[in-house]
């Protein structure tokens, strides 16, 4: 137990620290300006018509680092410093959510799988901790095989969400190695600029990394305390 709580701290420190990175190095990289003067929004429409890509918007959304890619009706939402700045860290961002949709466009297979998971994540994230606190309260009450497998339940929905947080891991890699392939190949950035954009990304990737282990160790921690229970 105190070594799981440990664990978890630790990973906890470790998401801190990178998340604060990121925001250091997004930053940083505002400070960058574009020698070709073109804003996040005109990065991302150019990247998506090199690729063959006329059916999908590029649209503003409010906050901060809420930039995504929503396959559902095609559009690469941009934050709004995203969208309206000329720097190398909304080129690298506006790429990088473009990167989502030629997955899309070219069916690209994990983005395809992590889409259909969608759905059911969304009810497992919200269900499987209560089914698992359920299932052990009323295993321990009541002494009943019906609690274990309430919470078993529980794991296995957890187990959907901790894929889920490993199948985002190459999507997410994937779509900056085309974001940056596609500034290199099309000369969009100066070695200065690029440097900068690949570094933005290179940090970006390892939040997911830190969460997909997060998700992992909660699930082994649980899967102890049901199984152990049974022993």
């Amino acid at each position: 137990m105190i070594g799981y709580y440990i664990l978890l701290g630790l990973i906890a420190l470790v998401s801190w620290a990178i998340s604060s990175k990121l925001k250091s190095k997004f930053e940083e990289y505002s400070k960058v300006h574009l020698r070709n003067g073109m804003s996040g929004a005109e990065i991302a429409e150019k990247m998506l018509a090199d690729n063959g890509i006329y059916d999908v918007r590029v649209i503003s959304t409010p906050g901060r680092l809420t930039d995504h890619y929503n396959p559902a009706d095609k559009t690469v939402n941009l934050s709004e410093a995203v969208y309206n700045q000329r720097n190398a860290a909304a080129a690298a961002v506006a790429a990088h959510e473009c990167g989502h949709a030629v997955q899309h466009a070219t069916a690209y297979a994990m983005l395809t799988m992590r889409s259909k998971l969608v759905p059911l994540v969304n009810v497992s994230s919200t269900l499987s901790q209560w089914l698992i606190f359920g299932g052990l309260i009323l295993g321990a009450a009541a002494g009943l095989g019906f609690g274990f497998y309430v919470a078993v339940i529980g794991l296995v929905l957890m187990a959907v969400t901790t894929a889920f947080s490993f199948i985002t891991l190459p999507v997410e890699y994937d779509a900056s190695n085309r974001a940056l392939a596609w500034l290199k190949n099309k000369n969009m950035l100066s070695q200065q600029e690029y440097a900068g954009a690949e570094d933005a990304l290179k940090w970006a990737a390892r939040t997911y990394v830190v969460a997909a282990i997060g998700a992992l160790a909660s699930l082994l921690y649980w899967a102890f305390q049901v199984f152990g229970r049974r022993d």
